[in-house]
């Protein structure tokens, strides 16, 4: 089911990003009167075909991860004389320019749109609290202790962690030395300077927040059994909702992560459970049952916690605006997420990044597949992201890019007349290198990630 829900939220989400893209690209050639001959959401045989006004071929091909606009060009085939005029080669170079950098500027509309109805819906997420700091990292030397709370990043208010950990990547990308406003929790408020000038610190290949060694808060979860599944082997063997587990085989538990550690270090085997029940304390049997996950035997006895809810309540915050609020924020995001995307390209290319931070499918799939179990601003944010980081990585100066028709085309302004046929070919086959690399790359990531 896991597998399935990440394959389908990553078809739509490409099938709609592409189809975006390559609209932009088929409406502004129409608008300037270029004819474009077929407009394809999809690679592969046609599942679906109209020929519409102006004899544009629309098709719905049977793979759903791409699609491309075919337009009237004199490279391409032959062109009756009369049509000669609306062939896309025959168009001074500003049509040209204007047709190739839509599609780009669809998937930055579309970002918009997307995170300005992700902020009216609301984005759930937690207060950026403090729950540890690591002896000797960034953060305590920056003066941060567990239980303070971010409230501003140099200035920019942030409500929750994520709101913060992207604010802080970029402030540091922008200044090095971050200022963050936080309260303490006496009620008190201080500006502590934190040092992320070296951004290895920020793009390296652990979490942000453990490079700059700071701990979320995470609510403390008692050993006490909560949901139990119905004949499972902690139910079989009596247990109850409400039992606190004080020790297994003799060994003090104190949290529920080190009873899960403990059950889950002895697949199909009997372990002792010592229980408090109403104040008086017993031993039960519990035979664990064997589990496979990652290629590995792993036991369980079929319970869940019992959490604090209204702590947990409590942490929760839903950052959520307008409608002309959020769409403001939407112009803001994008263009954050466009930043932030080219800083992190330039830093990987000086190798002060992580080149760990390119992801293939796999991981997109992944993210997609989390993100549609979330919820629709979940989902959308997702989106957004991934129309931004199409946009930017579309513009980057590499022949078969739009970046690099758009390249070809200021070297003919500059030029006064277009580049060779040789000349393009040649930096057709660089772009195809370049590209072959990142792929190869973002797969062997993808991969080393599976294997982890």
């Amino acid at each position: 089911m896991s597998f399935l829900t990440s394959f389908l939220a990553f078809v739509v989400a490409i099938a709609v990003l592409v189809t975006i893209h390559e609209f932009g690209h088929f409406w502004v050639a129409r608008r300037l009167g270029v004819k474009v001959l077929r407009f394809s959401v999809g690679f592969g045989n046609p599942i679906w075909r109209r020929l519409g006004r102006d004899g544009t071929e629309y098709v719905v091909a049977a793979i759903p991860l791409g699609g491309y606009v075919k337009m009237l060009d004199e490279r391409e085939g032959p062109v009756p004389p009369e049509q000669a005029d609306r062939a896309f080669n025959r168009q001074p170079v500003w049509k040209r320019i204007a047709i190739v950098s839509a599609g780009p500027l669809f998937n930055f509309l579309f970002a918009i749109v997307a995170y300005a109805a992700m902020y009216l819906i609301g984005v759930a997420g937690i207060k950026p609290v403090i729950g540890g700091v690591a002896p000797g990292s960034l953060a305590e030397q920056a003066g941060l202790q567990p239980g303070m709370t971010i409230e501003a990043v140099d200035g920019r208010p942030v409500r929750s962690w994520e709101e913060a950990t992207l604010t802080l990547v970029s402030e540091a990308l922008s200044h090095g030395r971050v200022e963050l406003a936080v309260r303490r929790p006496d009620g008190g408020s201080e500006l502590r300077t934190i040092d992320l000038s070296d951004s290895r610190e920020l793009l390296g290949d652990q979490d942000l927040l453990e490079g700059m060694g700071i701990q979320p808060w995470r609510p403390r979860i008692e050993p006490v059994l909560g949901e139990l599944v119905v004949d499972g082997p902690a139910a079989r063997a009596g247990l109850q909702p409400g039992d606190r587990v004080v020790a297994v085989n003799g060994r003090p538990v104190d949290t529920w992560a080190e009873l899960v550690e403990v059950v889950r270090g002895h697949p199909g085997e009997t372990l002792s459970f010592r229980i408090r029940r109403g104040g008086a304390e017993r031993t039960v049997a519990v035979q664990t049952e064997v589990a496979h996950e990652d290629g590995r035997d792993i036991g369980r006895i079929g319970a869940l916690p019992q959490v604090d809810r209204a702590q947990l309540e409590s942490m929760r915050v839903v950052v959520s605006y307008g409608p002309f609020t959020a769409l403001l924020r939407g112009v803001q995001k994008t263009w954050d997420m466009s930043l932030l995307t080219l800083r992190v390209l330039g830093k990987m290319v000086v190798g002060q990044a992580s080149l760990k931070n390119i992801s293939g499918p796999l991981t997109i799939a992944e993210y997609a597949g989390i993100s549609a179990l979330i919820g629709v601003s979940a989902f959308l944010g997702f989106l957004g992201i991934l129309s931004v980081s199409l946009g930017v990585l579309n513009l980057l100066p590499v022949p078969v890019l739009d970046g690099g028709h758009l390249l070809f085309y200021a070297i003919e302004v500059v030029r006064g007349r277009p580049l060779s046929e040789e000349a393009e070919a040649l930096g057709q086959r660089i772009g195809l290198a370049i590209l072959g690399a990142l792929m190869f790359l973002a797969f062997y990531n993808d991969i080393t990630r599976l294997l982890d």
